[in-house]
């Protein structure tokens, strides 16, 4: 690690006034804090991290330093090895920080396939830990146990369920799904009768019904597992029923039968409360309703076909809540393999955690329709995106948490009225329609990152990174969390002003030229860009933009020819006001 990005990262620690998800420091003058372990498996068990050893969170993270830091090290080195299994490798070294040594470690994610990292002290299930927030939480034996599953291809789809036979399918269903496969994969199925067809497609296993079989074509998968079913709920009140006058919910329903049944019910009930408004289409107007058909559809889907099917999760049902603000969709079991919370959305990335299920819902139709159930080709979530952007709707929230995972629908026009008045009163030209779209996020309450920025807009990383690197410099946004963590907020002058009343948020007070502020802080002294920033208190990238307008401008002029060197220092020039450029 570099210095710059360990001062970068106290500095977002103080300035937070606590550790964060991928940072934790601890005070360690003499010896290993006993939570070290703790942190450890943590960060092997989520994202990864950075440790810090020296620094006091209970003094604002003041610098206490270690007293034997080549002991210290060489301490952290062998708990890695020998306390954790797997043994971990952290990239470990010392830095002198204001006058003091701190041990800092960066603790790389463990793959799938060697989670969970434990204590070996106190064994797998009470030595695995995850981190959440700030904290280290302790894994509950089922985030244990899919860990374990996610080592390998899980096989709970494939497995036979007691006192079933053909007799249990659905026979509509079995007729349109054999048809489908005899025409589209007629090498393997065209020759082979019923029975002999649905034990090749693992809908048979043996004599009675796979899981996978049972949830796909079967008649009333819920007279084996009750649970397995989709429930709606619509509640009247942002955080649910209402304690005013007694309404638990406005719609409740519980979709059952096989999956094909229950999206379709699940769309149903979805259209029967949403609401419908009015969006210019061209030279005309046209109803749609708040949340896009089809992003809901495959948000359906997904949380039906890449749950847990494992036997501790069967008492757990799919959930989809309805708020006025917000639509959620959740469902036992997170992310499975290589798919991680960054790269949904990426066209292509899947995995399948049951496997066996989504072949056999490749050939099973929606009720009424020809069109399948799924494709099985990672293409879901980016359709899902795709929908939303169309729609001028904020991108889904996403949320894995090892035992469940969430996407979550904003109940608002990304560039309504407001948002499109917020930006107007900001005075910035040559915004992107994408860079008003990540403005619009931030307005709204969303989080954005580069990941969120690219998902709203369908960019790739690069240019994503150049446009939200441009608003920084503009003074827009604010980079927090570092730049490997990094999450952008609103600049403090740029932010929509609050307001009592239901009104409009107030234009920001905004100071957009900076030329004044820059030009008064260089005086008649010579000065670096870093110089600069620590009296202006500007970001970097904002310094730039502004230093290379005065230049231009003729305003200044710099002592070097290479404006990129950390050495060039800037003064004013003869032209000394605003008013000789023009400007």
């Amino acid at each position: 690690m570099l210095y710059d990005d360990l001062a970068e990262i106290i500095a977002n620690l103080r300035g937070l006034g606590g550790d964060h998800a991928f940072v934790e420091a601890k005070r360690a003058e003499s010896k290993l804090p006993k939570s070290v372990r703790e942190t450890l498996s943590a960060f092997a068990n989520t994202s990864g991290g950075v440790l810090i050893l020296g620094l006091d969170e209970t003094q604002g993270f003041e610098a206490t330093g270690v007293r034997d830091p080549a002991k210290m090290e060489a301490d952290l080195a062998a708990l890695c090895s020998e306390n954790l299994e797997p043994p971990l490798r952290p990239l470990i070294g010392t830095h002198r920080f204001e006058g003091a040594d701190l041990v800092v470690a960066e603790i790389p994610e463990l793959p799938p396939g060697s989670k969970p990292s434990f204590n070996r002290g106190v064994g797998m299930t009470q030595g695995s830990f995850v981190r959440v927030a700030d904290g280290d939480r302790r894994l509950s034996p089922y985030e244990v146990q899919l860990m374990m599953a996610n080592r390998g291809q899980p096989r709970d789809d494939e497995q036979p369920v007691a006192g079933t036979t053909i007799a249990n399918l659905d026979h509509a269903l079995v007729d349109t799904f054999l048809s489908r496969l005899r025409r589209h994969r007629s090498r393997a199925f065209a020759n082979l009768d019923t029975t002999a067809a649905l034990r090749r497609a693992k809908v048979l296993v043996g004599t009675e019904l796979s899981l996978a079989g049972l949830l796909a074509l079967g008649e009333y998968p819920q007279e084996f597992f009750p649970q397995l079913m989709l429930t709606f709920v619509h509640y009247p009140t942002k955080s649910g029923p209402d304690p005013r006058n007694g309404t638990r919910f406005i719609d409740n329903v519980a979709a059952e039968g096989p999956i094909p049944v229950m999206v379709d019910e699940a769309l149903i009930a979805l259209r029967r409360n949403m609401k419908r408004r009015s969006t210019v289409r061209g030279a005309g107007r046209a109803e749609t309703y708040e949340y896009p058909e089809t992003a809901l559809r495959e948000a359906v889907v997904n949380a039906l076909v890449h749950r847990d099917y494992s036997g501790t999760s069967h008492g757990t049902q799919v959930q989809v809540e309805m708020y006025p603000d917000r639509l959620l969709i959740r469902n036992p079991g997170g992310l499975y393999g290589s798919v991680r919370e960054e790269n949904l959305g990426v066209e292509g990335t899947s995995s399948a955690r049951n496997a066996t299920l989504l072949k056999i819902l490749e050939d099973t139709p929606l009720p009424g329709s020809d069109r399948p159930i799924c494709e099985n080709r990672g293409s879901g979530i980016p359709a899902m995106l795709a929908a939303m952007r169309d729609a001028k709707l904020s991108p889904p929230r996403f949320a894995d948490d090892i035992s469940a995972f969430s996407a979550t629908f904003p109940n608002h026009t990304l560039m309504g009225d407001d948002a499109v008045r917020w930006i107007a009163s900001l005075d910035e030209h040559g915004l992107t329609d994408s860079q008003c779209h990540g403005l619009a996020m931030l307005f709204h309450g969303e989080t954005l990152n580069n990941q969120a920025y690219r998902n709203a807009n369908d960019l790739d990383s690069r240019v994503a990174t150049e446009e939200l690197g441009d608003l920084v410099a503009r003074g827009l946004l604010v980079p927090a969390g570092g730049r490997r963590y990094a999450h952008y907020t609103l600049a403090e002058d740029a932010a929509p002003a609050p307001t009592d009343s239901t009104d409009s948020p107030a234009p920001p007070k905004r100071r957009a030229d900076r030329r004044e502020e820059i030009l008064d802080a260089l005086g008649d002294d010579e000065a670096t860009r870093a110089d600069l920033v620590a009296v202006t208190g500007l970001h970097d990238r904002t310094m730039t933009r502004w230093l290379t307008v005065l230049l231009r401008q003729g305003l200044i002029e710099a002592t070097e020819r290479n404006l990129r060197s950390p050495n060039v220092r800037y003064r004013r020039t003869s032209k000394r006001t605003l008013d000789e450029t023009g400007g």
